[in-house]
Parts: structure tokens; C-alpha cells; sequence
């Protein structure tokens, strides 16, 4: 029980550890406090989606469980860096915010969707749902990863395409002059 209590908390470290990582290099990207936070903001979307698929599922947390939180994270916040970097193009190429929010959201929704779609897919084998793939001896280790991720991202995907835009939206009423 202390071994797992160990495990449980170094990964909880990893995944603090690597959105801090993200953060920094985001920031230095976008040359933005502001947007990184924004697009951060899609892993608590995603963690909404992973608590649901664990409850839902009867599935305890555990380590592939928070393995899956450390993949989900990096998944959804590449969707939102999809949108965000789109709506700053379009800003950049003297589009208004609502109109560079809506051919944003228009031109990603797509490959936003097939991304998801299919890691969504690629990862119910794991899960030993489907007889014959992925239900050989070991699924009970990988599905709560795979529970993890489908469940988090499904709920992160359809929330993000509609938080993320509000979000911008909002930054730029409170800093219309500058890229935040």
C-alpha cells in the first residue's frame, strides 16, 4: 500500500511537472502570459471527462490511471494550442476577435475532430471492450489508461471548441491592445 501511495504521488508529480513544461513553453511561443493559461485550461475539462469515465466505469485511480491523465493532458492541450495559434494568425492578419474566433473555430473543427476521433479509436483496443482485440491476459493494467484518455478527451474535445473561443474572447476584451 505505501508502494502505491509512492507511485501515486511521483506520477501526480509528473503530470504537475509536465503542464509547468508545457506552460513555460507556451509562453515563450505566444510571447503571452495569458494564452497559456487559456489553453491550459482544456486539461481541467479533461479531468471532468476522466473522473466521469472512472466513476461511470466502477475503475479505481490508479497508475495507468494517472499514466492516461499524463497522456490526456498532452492531447487536449495540442487541440487548444490548434485553435488558439489559428485565432492569432487570423488577429495577426487584421481579422476582428469574433471573426477571427469564428473562421478559427470553422477551419480547425475538422482536424480537431479527426484527432480525437482517432486516438479516441485507438485506444478501445486497450480498453478489452471489442472480444479479440486488446482482451488478452494484462487488459485489466492498460484499460484504465485507455478508459482515461477516450473518456477525458470525448468530454475535452466537445468542451474546448466552445470554452477555449469564449476564453479568447474574453482576454481580448480585458487587453484589446496587445496579443493577450
Amino acid at each position: 500500500k505505501r508502494e502505491m501511495e509512492e507511485a501515486l504521488r511521483s506520477l501526480g508529480f509528473a503530470l504537475l511537472l509536465a503542464v509547468f513544461l508545457v506552460y513555460a513553453v507556451m509562453a515563450a511561443q505566444f510571447e503571452s502570459l495569458l494564452q497559456p493559461f487559456l489553453i491550459l485550461f482544456a486539461v481541467p475539462l479533461a479531468g471532468i471527462g476522466a473522473v466521469f469515465g472512472l466513476y461511470f466505469s466502477g475503475t479505481s485511480l490508479s497508475v495507468p490511471a494517472l499514466l492516461g491523465t499524463v497522456v490526456l493532458a498532452g492531447l487536449v492541450v495540442n487541440n487548444a494550442i490548434v485553435l488558439v495559434d489559428r485565432i492569432n494568425r487570423n488577429r495577426a492578419a487584421g481579422m476582428e476577435t469574433d471573426e477571427a474566433l469564428l473562421e478559427a473555430g470553422k477551419v480547425r473543427l475538422r482536424p480537431i475532430l479527426m484527432t480525437a476521433a482517432t486516438t479516441i479509436l485507438g485506444m478501445i483496443p486497450m480498453t478489452g471492450w471489442v472480444a479479440g482485440f486488446g482482451s488478452a491476459e494484462g487488459a485489466e493494467l492498460r484499460a484504465p489508461m485507455a478508459l482515461v484518455v477516450i473518456a477525458g478527451l470525448v468530454v475535452s474535445t466537445l468542451l474546448t471548441l466552445f470554452v477555449i473561443p469564449v476564453g479568447y474572447r474574453l482576454l481580448a476584451n480585458f487587453a484589446p491592445a496587445s496579443r493577450d
